[in-house]
């Protein structure tokens, strides 16, 4: 079983407005969703969605490190007490801005449980990077 998921993808953006969009509540609210996040180190944040059908609708933890272009958080699936890791880092690059997102720490889950979650943040990551896309060239409209 894998324990890590990792994603990799360049904006025709700026890091800073790539930044912003993945560490400002009311950005990460319009491209994820709502959030109470602030991009410090030590501050508890909530991550709050209607129920879908498997019934969860939060995800919380803790931020880790925040750093210019470093965004480390645990993640904590409403209803489990199995802490993950997130990790966003941000480079500049010729085009824009390469993003990193790495998952980690999701064989934590027993047994089964493990696959699944695996295959669902697979999923729901690859549908945050669409939605984080999707939000930089409408909205910022910069790429």
């Amino acid at each position: 079983m894998k324990d890590s998921i990792k994603k990799e993808v360049i904006f025709n953006h700026a890091i800073d407005q790539v930044w912003n969009a993945i560490t400002k509540a009311e950005e990460i609210s319009t491209w994820f969703i709502p959030a109470d996040f602030k991009a410090e180190k030590g501050y508890k944040y909530l991550f709050t969605s209607p129920p879908n059908e498997k019934g969860c609708n939060t995800i919380g933890g803790e931020i880790l490190e925040a750093n210019p272009y470093v965004l480390v958080y645990t993640w904590i699936v409403g209803g489990t007490e199995t802490e993950t890791t997130v990790k966003w880092e941000l480079e500049s690059t010729a085009e824009g801005t390469k993003l990193t997102l790495e998952h980690t720490g999701i064989s934590k889950y027993a047994g089964e449980t493990a696959i699944e979650m695996f295959e669902s943040f697979n999923g729901g990551w690859d549908n945050c990077i669409n939605g984080l896309t999707s939000y930089l060239k409408e909205t910022v409209n910069a790429g």
